[in-house]
């Protein structure tokens, strides 16, 4: 079977990472997040759960979609604030 290159990337404000590794064609994207082994640098990341994408692009079914070759898979932390408010709160900081 094939393999193509990919990338996955998470990050935290104070630090990131991004791991290279070829994967068969066909991976999924939460397989390639999985064989990435993310979770040495960042311990407390729940890959089964985490929201992931592609690109900046938010994937729907990580399971199924496959991977292209080239490909960023990234993983997404939850939101402290919902942006709106983080909005009003600058705003309100701003009067």
């Amino acid at each position: 079977m094939n393999k193509i290159h990919v990338e996955v990337a998470y990050a935290l404000p104070e630090k990131q990472k991004i791991i290279a590794l070829d994967v068969e064609e066909g991976c999924s994207v939460r397989e390639a997040v999985r064989r990435s082994n993310i979770t040495n640098f960042f311990p407390d990341l729940d890959i089964e759960n985490a929201k992931l994408g592609i690109f900046g692009k938010a994937v729907r079914n990580a399971d199924d979609q496959a991977l292209k070759e080239g490909e960023r898979v990234e993983i997404y932390r939850e939101l402290k604030v919902d942006p709106k408010q983080a909005r009003a709160n600058r705003a309100a900081k701003k009067s």
